[in-house]
Order: structure tokens, then C-alpha cells, then sequence
């Protein structure tokens, strides 16, 4: 069997050590006779696989106590509808960062319960950079600033933490592409959350990390699923959760830790593979990155080719070398390769001399 160079924005690659004890593991999970898949998420064994789970995310983290872990469905997109739901019940404006189309897509779901404020923009521009720090305007009645850190599609990610100005706003941070790549630190930040399939493992699971003191903030009648304090009352286990995703992050969890030593080894990893990356983009004069170095993201790297009639030819003999899903989002266009945790140096290598080659025959 040959794995092939994984370029996929998400669902992403995968490691391969934890898919090959995932595979070890299918029919009989440590001889209990079945799968994980077909056990109660009530059963012993269950519970234990949650908790070590939880345990391990909290440890590369370092998550501080007075902060609850929520494993959810409904991956962001619902959580660009929970996020309102539960901080708006005191009253306020909810305030959004606009740096591109996950951000966008927050701001029309909050505008649901309220008109929001965009406390800065950088769609005039193109998004091609994330706001400079003193261009950031809360409104005088905030009830938190929101911020996506990485955008997926346009490829760019915040540099710094924006900060607030009220002491106890909470500063809610779309992490979907982003967490666990780099070591964070989660007590400047009221609520992160996180699709689970760039990072954390497969499609399916949401990881929502919320402090305590925001669990009672939620709008009156918010549906039962899409309470963060349902969820923190209940372990996670207000129903039926989707239990072999909850498990696969586990042993994403437990490779980060044992395999690659921990989040600021996995750092030096993902900046060596981006590095690379736009390195070969800079010194040609066949590809262009359109995003200011300073917002340049870590985690996606689009570019375009200097003849756009050659973007099908490249996508061909791209995927020929076993070099897949390079084609960039419909809404912009060219290449995107997505350089997630599981991707590899050598990954990276295959693209970059795909990438010369192509150029010296083509351009």
C-alpha cells in the first residue's frame, strides 16, 4: 500500500501511525471482542477512552482548571450559531474581526439574534492581511469580540491576540485550522473551538474549551444541543456523541504527545513545512502568494500560477506525482496546499520539486 502526499484542506490528512492502530484495533478493541464503534458511549470502556481523551487535550494545552472541555457535533458552522446563543442572554452587542469567509459566515449566523458589529475589516483590501491592533473598535456595549485565527481559504492567520479592552469580555476564537499546531495560551481567551478534521482527527466531533464562568450567559429557551453548559453537565453525553471520531482524537492526542513530543516540537515541524513552502513560492517568478508575510498562514498556503491557463495542467500532473488536492477554494481560485500537523516534511519536499519542475517545463 503507498500513501500518497495529502494536500486536503478537510477533511485532512491523518497520521499514519494513528490510522494504523486504528486499523489494529477495528474489530476488537483490546479484547473486549468489538469495536469502539458498536460499544455504548455509557459503557466502562467508553468512559475511559473520553477521559483519557479529555486528559490528554487538557495536558498539550496546559488547560487551566476553571476551564470545561466540550466534545460536540455540528463541527464550527454550528458553532457560529452557539456561540451567540450562549454569551448574548446578559444583553450586549456580540463584535466580530471580518478577515475573510469563515469569519463572514459568523457574522450573518449572530446577525440572526441581533444586528453585530464588525469591529474591523480588511475586505477592502482583499483580505490579504489580518487588522492591525489599532484598528480594532469595539462597540461601547460589547458582549465579546469574536475572531477567526486562520482562514481556511484565503490563507491568512493573526500574528498576535487581539485584545480587549473591558476586563471579563470574552474573546471567542475560531481555532478550526489551527489548533494544536502551535502551543496557545487558552486563559487569554474566553471560548476556542475547533472542527475537529484539519487537527484533531475526522469529520464529525467538535471540541468547544469554554470558561466556567460563561456557562450562564445563555439566551432564555436556547435549544438543549446547542447549550455549551448542557454539554458541560452532562460530560459531553447529552445524547448519543459520535463515539469512534471522539476515540480517533484520542489517539491523534496521544501522538502528539508521545510521538511528536509535544506541541512546541510539533511547531518547529509546521514552521520548517510552511517555510519551505514559501520559500519556493518567493524565489520564483512562475508563483505568487497573494497574503502579507506578517498574516501569512501556517496551516494553508495558497498560490497562483503566473498563466492561469495552465492551473488544469498543473492539477493533472500534480496528482500523476501522488501530490493530491492542490486545487484552490471556487470562491478564490489558483492552488492551495494545506500543511496540517499530519502533513510531512517530506510531503512538503514532493510538493516544492513538483513545483520547480513544473515551472522549468512550463513557465
Amino acid at each position: 500500500m503507498t500513501r500518497l502526499h495529502n494536500f486536503c484542506a478537510g477533511p485532512a490528512a491523518m497520521p499514519s501511525a494513528v490510522l494504523e492502530r486504528a486499523r489494529e484495533e477495528m474489530l476488537d478493541y483490546r479484547g473486549q471482542g468489538l469495536s469502539v464503534m458498536e460499544m455504548s458511549h455509557r459503557s466502562p470502556t467508553f468512559e475511559a477512552i473520553a477521559a483519557k481523551a479529555e486528559r490528554d487535550f487538557r495536558e498539550l494545552l496546559a488547560i487551566p482548571d476553571n476551564y470545561r472541555v466540550l466534545f460536540m457535533q455540528g463541527g464550527a458552522t454550528m458553532q457560529f450559531a452557539c456561540v451567540p446563543l450562549n454569551l448574548l442572554g446578559g444583553g450586549g452587542t456580540p463584535n466580530y474581526l471580518d478577515t475573510g469567509i469563515w469569519s463572514t459566515k459568523a457574522i450573518k449566523e449572530a446577525d440572526h439574534l441581533g444586528a453585530g458589529h464588525v469591529a474591523a475589516s480588511t475586505k477592502a483590501s482583499g483580505y490579504a492581511r489580518v487588522p492591525r491592533a489599532d484598528e480594532i473598535a469595539l462597540s461601547s456595549d460589547a458582549a465579546y469580540l469574536h475572531y477567526c485565527h486562520n482562514e481556511t481559504i484565503g490563507g491568512l492567520a493573526f500574528d498576535y491576540v487581539p485584545e480587549v479592552d473591558s476586563a471579563g469580555l470574552p474573546l471567542v476564537c475560531d481555532m478550526s485550522s489551527s489548533i494544536l499546531s502551535t502551543p496557545l495560551d487558552v486563559s487569554q481567551y474566553g471560548v476556542i473551538y475547533a472542527g475537529a478534521q484539519k487537527n484533531i482527527g475526522p469529520a464529525g466531533i467538535t471540541v468547544v474549551i469554554v470558561r466556567e464562568d460563561l456557562l450562564d450567559r445563555a439566551v432564555a429557551r436556547t435549544p438543549s444541543l446547542l447549550g455549551w453548559k448542557v454539554y458541560a453537565d452532562n460530560d459531553s453525553m447529552i445524547n448519543t456523541p459520535p463515539t469512534y471520531a471522539w476515540y480517533l482524537a484520542g489517539l491523534v492526542f496521544e501522538w502528539l504527545k508521545d510521538d511528536i513530543g509535544g506541541l512546541h516540537a510539533m511547531e518547529a515541524i509546521n514552521r520548517r513545512k510552511s517555510q519551505a513552502l514559501y520559500d519556493a513560492i518567493d524565489a520564483s517568478e512562475f508563483y505568487a502568494n497573494p497574503i502579507a508575510p506578517a498574516s501569512r498562514s501556517l496551516m494553508n498556503v495558497p498560490f497562483t500560477l503566473a498563466d492561469d491557463s495552465l492551473n488544469g495542467r498543473f492539477l493533472e500532473e500534480a496528482e500523476a506525482e501522488g501530490l493530491l488536492n492542490l486545487k484552490g477554494h471556487r470562491s478564490v481560485g489558483g492552488m492551495r496546499a494545506s500543511l496540517y500537523n499530519a502533513v510531512t516534511e517530506a510531503d512538503v519536499a514532493a510538493l516544492t520539486t513538483f513545483m520547480q519542475d513544473f515551472e522549468r517545463r512550463r513557465g
